[in-house]
């Protein structure tokens, strides 16, 4: 990836109003680098005001592919890297219009929602030398890269027992959103668990086997046999899911991974992960498309997969809510 030749990288924002986009600009303020563009459909946006008030900002594509398409005929105000924040199904249109402009694209995750769609995209990221990152923060947190190292010390030939769990509490809001449309947001499994199934392929290996027991709007659970670990998983939106001790110190997510009847509870500790994501970016050591793949591909097979009901090797969580 070639060096810029300024002291900041300059980027432009799709997507500034949902949960995650602060995290994005504090992170391309906190490394030293400037935003220069937004695009946004929703107009209320004072967040921007607290990172790059002077930021120029669209509520129309058409404009903001235009803007930048002229920034790049200027050499001295090109776009180096466009973040992508906006919905799941979008990512893909909005990663083409990232490289188009002579970008690299730097994505939420999902990177996509189907395979397939990968392969098309790396085609343009060779025809325009530019390159597609995802952001796969909890690969960076302590507690896993700990967890990880651990793994790796251990014979190479035993296969271990995983329990993960994740519960993050969602109101109605929630259900009349995008989020709430499987063909947008790619369902529970996709939205909320995408970076787990991601951090766990990393560690134990490869997917051989993938069962759902269950599936409803708000959960879904299930069976992976991966190369290293049997795994059971639980995702869930539903407050009342939450473990008794989290409510009353009033967390409304759980996350919690557990390995051979240890548990790596680590439901704090995010707060600058995508900071750190964006330092290995921009040092050209980002997650890139290869690596998305495994994680699109378990999901996209979670989505589709026709649930086998409550029987065999089955998460206790899903046991306990569903007798």
């Amino acid at each position: 990836m070639e060096e810029s030749s300024f002291s900041k990288y300059r980027f432009a924002l799709i997507g500034a109003a949902g949960f995650v986009a602060p995290r994005h600009m504090k992170a391309i303020r906190d490394t030293g680098n400037i935003l220069t563009a937004i695009l946004d459909p929703f107009d209320s946006l004072g967040v921007i005001d607290e990172y790059f008030p002077d930021a120029d900002f669209f509520t129309e594509t058409e404009r903001f592919d235009r803007h930048l398409d002229k920034l790049r005929r200027m050499k001295d105000r090109q776009i180096d890297y466009v973040s992508i924040c906006s919905p799941n199904y979008l990512h893909d249109a909005h990663i083409r219009l990232a490289l188009r402009n002579q970008a690299h694209a730097i994505c939420e995750k999902p990177l996509v929602l189907n395979p397939w769609n990968i392969d098309a995209l790396q085609q343009i990221e060779k025809e325009t030398g530019k390159k597609i990152f995802v952001i796969l923060q909890v690969r960076l947190h302590p507690s896993i890269i700990y967890l990880k190292e651990k793994i790796q010390r251990d014979p190479s030939d035993k296969i271990h027992d995983v329990d993960l769990t994740y519960i993050t509490s969602r109101g109605k809001w929630y259900f009349r959103s995008w989020k709430g449309d499987p063909e947008k947001s790619g369902g529970v499994a996709t939205n909320i668990g995408i970076h787990f199934f991601d951090l766990l392929i990393d560690i134990f290996g490869d997917v051989k086997e993938v069962i759902v027991h269950y599936a409803d709007p708000k959960t879904v659970a299930g069976f992976l046999q991966l190369e290293r670990a049997r795994v059971r998983w639980f995702l869930s939106l539903e407050y009342n899911h939450l473990p008794e001790s989290a409510k009353k110190t009033g967390q409304r997510t759980w996350r919690s991974v557990s390995v051979d009847g240890s548990e790596e509870e680590f439901s704090g500790g995010f707060t600058d992960l995508h900071t750190e994501s964006y330092r290995k970016i921009v040092a050209g050591k980002g997650f890139g498309t290869d690596i998305a793949r495994k994680s699109v591909e378990a999901v996209y097979n979670i989505r589709n997969a026709t649930p086998a009901g409550i029987t065999g090797d089955v998460h206790p969580l899903l046991l306990k809510t569903r007798k």
